[in-house]
């Protein structure tokens, strides 16, 4: 695992109709390896891979379609020797994910399901625990204090950690994800709150953490930038304070941009010495 001063870049690749950023783009499997490799390529560690979209406005996606969708690109990654990440809550869908060799596994939804815990425990793949106010399902907007979230993030991975170690998965497998902009709250002082705490949280839980804030709906509101394509200076800003702050894997749309940023901030942090 990486330590915070040099998070690993953990590039997003949306396969899917509807996702808030860029839902459509990357659909055709060419497109999406296309899109992948430039990730590689502007610094990205490990290439995650969505196939359905978690966002409020979101359509189901079956599992069969998911893995459709998933397959070609995993193998094309896998043969460039590319880190892989598979995002998705669906039980089926990462079974079929850990036989096709996904060294890491995201659930939005923390991995609340025990059935898939004997599969979960006989693999080797990091686990993404994500915490969200949602519970299970997709994104919706919750209005909850900052106070309040915070509370509830320390309790789900109070509760969740132990049950997963339970299940025989082991501790160093586990990465932990507070959560951002709307798998929080809609109010943005919310996000903001968990990102000043990140430290906080390594200090409790003694896991990595990643912080995925690229293009999220609390840095809309926070600079009145609708349109997703013009969140890049506030996602790097943002980005920035979680990797001095505690992030060991930082999960973004554009990791060239991220990468010469933490260049440059380093090389001053050097020049001042």
């Amino acid at each position: 695992m990486s330590s915070s001063a040099h998070p690993r870049l953990v590039g997003i690749v949306n396969i899917t109709e509807d996702s808030f950023s860029d839902g459509g783009r990357y659909l055709d499997p060419a497109a999406a390896l296309v899109q992948a490799r430039q990730l590689v390529a502007g610094g990205a560690d490990i290439v995650e891979l969505g196939a359905a979209a978690s966002n409020v406005a979101a359509k189901a996606v079956t599992t069969e379609e998911e893995i459709r969708r998933l397959d070609p690109i995993i193998a094309a990654l896998k043969s460039d020797g590319v880190p892989v990440s598979i995002d998705t809550f669906q039980p089926e869908t990462q079974r079929f994910a850990l036989t096709r060799g996904a060294e890491y596994l995201n659930d939005i939804q923390g991995f609340p399901d025990p059935a898939i815990y004997p599969d979960l425990a006989a693999a080797s793949c990091h686990l993404i625990v994500m915490h969200a106010v949602q519970g299970r399902g997709r994104a919706r907007s919750v209005d909850l204090s900052p106070d309040e979230v915070w509370r509830r993030v320390e309790s789900f991975f109070a509760e969740r950690i132990p049950r997963l170690e339970r299940a025989g998965i082991a501790r160093e497998r586990l990465i932990l994800d507070p959560g951002m902009g709307l798998f929080l709250s809609s109010r943005p002082e919310a996000s903001l709150r968990v990102l000043a705490g990140l430290q906080q949280l390594k200090k409790a839980f003694g896991l990595p953490m990643l912080v995925s804030v690229s293009r999220k709906s609390f840095l809309a509101r926070l600079t009145g930038h609708q349109n997703p394509a013009e969140l890049g200076p506030a996602t790097l800003a943002a980005e920035l304070y979680a990797a001095r702050h505690g992030a060991d894997f930082i999960r973004t749309h554009d990791p060239a941009a991220f990468r010469d940023a933490l260049i440059v901030t380093r090389a001053l942090a050097d020049a001042g010495r």
